[in-house]
Parts: structure tokens; C-alpha cells; sequence
């Protein structure tokens, strides 16, 4: 009798509750895939996470009279939704745009960004305050953190955003590709 108590009241609802982590972190990943436009690992995900929903549940409607499971699928449905966000972020997937508005010269900065293999285009706009330096560049989502350190190094005051980007034309995504390679970064040293 003991031993049923344990396999109900412990080992089924930790195996529902651990299924139901993976199942879910398996279909948000599948979700940022498809939104990505990643026609091959997102219906390899789906069927993994389909199968796993449908052993799953066969354990949760065999056992109806038993609450704990139902708090262990929706525990692990919980969870599994923020353990695929954090996957997502730690393989920061896909290509992001930043923008950098900065009122200081941006000669230095573009230089070093352009001979780290990064594309840069400068444009001259009006601010609140004058005439700024508006420089977009497309990146991987790995290196953006690289690259607003640089910017803080060079303008700590320089104004940046940071938007996810669908889709770049064959040659851009090439240099990008040629980059991936040359990811050894220089100290960034300012001029005095």
C-alpha cells in the first residue's frame, strides 16, 4: 500500500510535472521558430511536443481522481513556459537592428564597428537639440550586448534601440556569415 501512495502521490505527479516543463519549453521554442520563419526545426518541435502532450494526458485522464495531477500539469505548463523563454534568450536566435542616435561625433565609433565586420549606415538628422548621428546596424542577437558595450564605451550618453529584424538581403546576411568568424573582439580604447 505504500508503495501505491508513493507512486501516486509523489512519482506520478513529478513525472507529469517534469513532462509537462519539457512538453511546454519544446512548444514555446517551437512558437519563436515559426515566428522566425525557421522552416525545419519548428515541425520537428511540434511532433516531439504532441508526442509528449499525448503521454502526458493519457496519465492525467487515467487518473481523474487524483488532484495532485492536476496541479502537477498545470505546475509543469507554468514552468515549462518560462523555461523556454529563458532557452530562447540564452540561444538568442535570429538578427536584431540597433539603432544609435548620438549627438557626438560618430566617426571613431563607426570605424571600429566597421572594421569588426560590422555594416554601418550614418545619417545625419535634426534632434531636440541640434543635429545628431543616427547609425543603424544589423547584428545576430548573440552580439548585442557586445555591441552596446562598444557603444557605451564610445558615447555613454548615445541613445540606442533594439529591434528584432525578419529578414536581410543575401549580401548583408553574407557579411554577417563572414563576421561569425572574426568574433575575437579588440579593447575598445578612447581617444583622448
Amino acid at each position: 500500500m505504500e508503495q501505491s501512495a508513493l507512486l501516486h502521490w509523489i512519482v506520478l505527479p513529478l513525472l507529469i510535472f517534469c513532462s509537462r516543463i519539457l512538453d511546454v519549453t519544446l512548444g514555446t521554442l517551437r512558437i519563436i521558430f515559426l515566428a522566425k520563419g525557421n522552416r525545419i526545426y519548428a515541425p520537428i518541435l511540434g511532433f516531439f511536443e504532441v508526442l509528449l502532450w499525448l503521454i502526458v494526458m493519457v496519465n492525467v485522464v487515467r487518473t481523474l481522481d487524483h488532484p495532485i495531477y492536476y496541479i502537477a500539469y498545470a505546475g509543469g505548463f507554468a514552468t515549462g513556459n518560462y523555461v523556454g523563454m529563458l532557452l530562447e534568450h540564452k540561444l538568442a536566435l535570429g538578427l536584431s537592428m540597433m539603432r544609435i542616435v548620438t549627438a557626438k561625433d560618430a566617426e571613431e565609433l563607426i570605424d571600429h564597428l566597421r572594421s569588426a565586420g560590422y555594416i554601418v549606415t550614418e545619417v545625419l538628422a535634426h534632434g531636440n537639440r541640434g543635429v545628431v548621428h543616427v547609425l543603424f546596424t544589423v547584428v545576430r542577437r548573440k552580439e548585442v550586448q557586445h555591441l552596446v558595450k562598444l557603444v557605451r564605451e564610445f558615447n555613454p550618453k548615445a541613445f540606442y534601440t533594439i529591434e528584432d529584424v525578419n529578414y536581410v538581403s543575401t549580401n548583408y546576411a553574407l557579411s554577417i556569415h563572414h563576421r561569425k568568424r572574426q568574433l575575437r573582439w579588440p579593447s575598445v580604447t578612447k581617444k583622448k
